[in-house]
């Protein structure tokens, strides 16, 4: 069975136990302490609070101290909960729907949604994935040079998961995408508005990141989630969630 409405039903109603009571003059700091991620904890979840059984809020990444770590810590989360967002919501999708115009090379479409969707990344051809591996690797690449555009790092003081603007030519500007929001939906907010909102992504990211690895356990281990099981959503998978590029992806293919 596809993943259906019923999956949404029940995902929003978990994530109403994720979304915090509005906080009047929320904000998250530039530079944070751990004194600084506990506060934050509070606005996060109310009910857990802080929670780090691994203290890796007290340790020394890099030898950058407290600040660059947390800041390291914080700008890390927030980028895996826009990627599991994005994953979840594109397991939902391609679990019910391909794009139909001709995706590839020789004309033909994607891989069938009759497929899961770790069936359809081992499916789609090589070529594709490299594209994938690099896009990634130039989005990581144009972050770590965010000092290029006079932004700070953000391990030295940038908002954690502001991301640069895509501005190829600083001095003569012939284009230029924010790529932290290029839509602009927050242009006109006010201060208190958007300090909620970077509150509210958090949750939804930890939620997603639940979301989707819940997805990979049930196609993987049947029973493993008892709620995806009753909806009849697994689709049994054999291969590894863990190697994803185990399928047809080799690296001494490239040719250059």
């Amino acid at each position: 069975m596809k993943v259906s409405a019923a999956v949404f039903a029940a995902t929003f109603g978990m994530a109403s136990a994720f979304v915090p009571a509005p906080q009047s003059g929320a904000s998250v700091r530039l530079s944070e302490t751990k004194a600084d991620l506990e506060e934050l904890a509070g606005k996060l979840n109310p009910i857990v609070k802080f929670w780090d059984p691994m203290g890796l809020a007290d340790g020394d990444f890099y030898g950058m101290g407290e600040e660059g770590t947390i800041g390291w810590l914080r700008h890390s989360e927030i980028k895996h909960g826009r990627v599991a967002m994005a994953a979840f919501v594109g397991y939902c999708v391609q679990s019910n729907f391909i794009f139909p115009w001709p995706q590839h090379m020789d004309g033909s479409t994607g891989p069938s949604a009759d497929l899961a969707p770790e069936q359809q990344w081992d499916a789609i051809p090589e070529a594709a994935k490299w594209q994938i591996f690099f896009l990634i690797g130039f989005l990581e690449l144009w972050d770590e040079c965010s000092g290029q555009q006079g932004l700070e790092h953000y391990t030295k003081g940038r908002m954690p998961g502001k991301y640069p603007s895509l501005q190829p030519f600083r001095d003569n500007v012939h284009f230029a995408l924010d790529l932290y929001d290029p839509l602009g939906f927050s242009k006109n907010r006010s201060e208190e508005a958007k300090a909620r909102g970077r509150v509210a992504e958090v949750n939804n990211g930890r939620l997603a990141m639940l979301g989707i690895f819940g997805f990979l356990t049930a196609d993987k281990m049947p029973g493993a989630v008892p709620l995806l099981d009753s909806l009849g959503v697994p689709i049994p998978y054999d291969g590894n969630c863990m190697i994803p590029f185990e399928g047809n992806f080799h690296l001494d293919s490239l040719s250059l």
